[in-house]
């Protein structure tokens, strides 16, 4: 059983994120970054997956993105990951979804993995998107959304979250691409000894430039914090006149009604 986890590395929760001068990304010096959390999620079910496949085949964390994301790959390794793979590339701010889906698609096609998990969406842009569209160019069943798996012969039950509290199960052929829903397990901490042992297991790197992508289909514009502005009118006259124009302002110029 060889399973991939796909990691993002975006700014920690906290962090003040401040627009660049020319508006094309934000100031990175004084941003601390982390591991998406749902991808966190989707790397201890794909270690849960693993023991409960008797410990046999490997777990692959795959991450894209400069030289930092190394960082993140070793707490991976650390948590139980097998090996890591890291596609370097200048920054994240120029890839969209598919262009991610791609690269990845391009780099895994040759691993024969049974199973491509990633978290339901990264908090950094909230697309949702890569894990399906990476299932659908290596052709692959895909699902998201998964708050349960169980492993079968040749093919893998997974519980679906649905709207209005709703869930359903699917049985998905192998290989799969799943999107793993942030709860849906409890992710373990690196240890002294899996801290220790990280160092010793191999970070494969590859250019996203050596890799044959397609161009973007979307591009960032332009990056920049909302205008905040106050501003009191003063409305007179009769009462008829005065909730006309009330109800007039609040329709059709701050639409809440």
């Amino acid at each position: 059983m060889k399973i991939a986890v796909l990691v993002k590395q975006v700014p920690g929760r906290d962090a003040a994120l401040r627009p660049t001068a020319d508006g094309r990304w934000f100031d990175e010096a004084e941003v601390a970054f982390e591991a998406n959390e749902s991808d966190t999620y989707a790397l201890e079910e794909a270690l849960q997956i693993k023991e409960r496949a008797g410990g046999e085949g490997e777990v692959i964390a795959v991450s894209l993105g400069p030289e930092r994301v190394q960082k993140c790959l070793r707490d991976c390794l650390a948590r139980g990951a097998d090996r890591a793979i890291h596609v370097t590339a200048a920054a994240a701010a120029a890839t969209d979804p598919y262009t991610t889906a791609a690269t990845f698609a391009a780099l895994l096609k040759e691993e024969g993995c049974d199973l491509i998990l990633s978290g339901v969406q990264s908090d950094d842009l909230g697309m949702g998107q890569t894990g399906v569209l990476l299932g659908e160019l290596l052709g692959m069943a895909t699902a998201s959304l998964i708050t349960a798996t169980e492993l079968q012969e040749g093919a893998i039950r997974v519980k679906r979250e649905l709207e209005g509290g709703w869930s359903q199960w699917l049985t998905l052929p192998l290989p799969a691409s799943l999107a793993i829903q942030t709860g849906i397990n409890q992710p373990r901490y690196p240890t002294i000894k899996g801290i220790m042992g990280a160092k010793r297991k191999p970070i494969d790197t590859v250019a996203a430039a050596d890799l044959a992508v397609p161009a973007p289909l979307q591009h960032l514009e332009r990056l920049f914090v909302p205008r905040k502005e106050k501003r009191t009118v003063m409305i007179e006259g009769g009462a008829e006149e005065t909730a006309t124009r009330l109800a007039d302002v609040l329709k059709n110029e701050i639409k809440v009604i």
